[in-house]
């Protein structure tokens, strides 16, 4: 006798997703693919979790940091503005240049000081001051406390994407395919719908925050709604709900962006959330020690 993938899901307290990758993956012994479901031996024992296990032991460690960041005096105003501005011009620079932006670090500092920088494109100088005004809009969004909504990721998207006048804060039109991803973009049609469904399911989500965002990371570049800014704009939603949430926000680096396009892939080939969530946390642990040890 067979089980299906909500049953065995339901008797192994694992989610569905999880389940059908462990079938995909052999390790669940004498599954086998019929149609587009799965057939599980109802004698099958429940299967030891082989995932990377970074990610369990760096969010108690988190946790504990932000314990502590708490219990430590408030950042005086000057302390926070250096810190925010230090972060703003590091995080536009490599968000921007994970999208081919060719700005250096130094140059976008200068051009989000109003600088222009010969034999760059106007185009990257437009890019560097949407992201800055974004990310801004971001921290207004974070003193209110508003739920996330459609509403504000098209409004971060039309900041984000202030060179395409034409594409700002509107769901593409037409089908994309992202170059050399694992996964290919819905059709056009199916984005409203997508998009209502991945903020509701984020909205009820208890998972921990760096598994929520992950999830929901993925989920959003995978719909990919906008004709070009997702990546910025995606990134952008990851900080205002880490914020929101009493976190500080996190800077994927330009030179991680193997690390961070691999972890789309072990998403979309393998069900494997294991990878986006371990970056999303090592950048978050780094980030809580460098506040920590400014305050010690």
């Amino acid at each position: 006798m067979y089980i299906s993938v909500k049953q065995a899901s339901n008797k192994w307290k694992i989610s569905e997703r999880r389940i059908r990758t462990l079938c995909f993956e052999g390790k669940i012994l004498g599954a086998f693919q019929e149609k587009r479901g799965w057939k599980i031996p109802i004698d099958a024992t429940k299967p030891i979790d082989g995932r990377i296990k970074k990610i369990k032991s760096l969010l108690p460690l988190i946790e504990e940091k932000i314990k502590k960041l708490k219990e430590k005096r408030p950042l005086t105003a000057g302390e926070v503005g250096r810190l925010d501005e230090e972060f703003l011009v590091e995080f536009t620079y490599n968000s921007n240049a994970i999208e081919g932006n060719t700005l250096t670090l130094r140059e976008t500092d200068m051009a989000l000081r109003g600088l222009t920088i010969d034999q760059k494109p106007l185009k990257d100088h437009i890019e560097a001051i949407g992201h800055k005004e974004a990310f801004e809009y971001v921290r207004g969004l974070v003193v209110e406390n508003k739920p996330l909504s459609e509403r504000i990721i098209k409004d971060i998207h039309y900041l984000v994407l202030s060179d395409k006048k034409e594409d700002r804060g509107v769901y593409r039109k037409i089908p994309v395919k992202i170059i050399g991803a694992a996964h290919e973009p819905i059709q056009p049609y199916l984005i409203p719908s997508k998009m209502e469904k991945l903020i509701e399911d984020y909205s009820t989500n208890n998972e921990n925050i760096v598994t929520k965002l992950a999830r929901f990371h993925i989920e959003f570049e995978s719909i990919h709604p906008f004709i070009d800014g997702n990546g910025r704009t995606g990134r952008l939603l990851i900080n205002l709900e880490l914020m929101k949430a009493g976190y500080p926000p996190i800077d994927i680096k330009f030179t991680d962006r193997i690390k961070y396009y691999n972890a789309f892939d072990e998403y979309h080939i393998k069900g494997n959330l294991s990878a986006m969530e371990d970056l999303f946390a090592q950048y978050l642990n780094q980030r809580l020690d460098l506040y920590l040890s400014i305050l010690e």
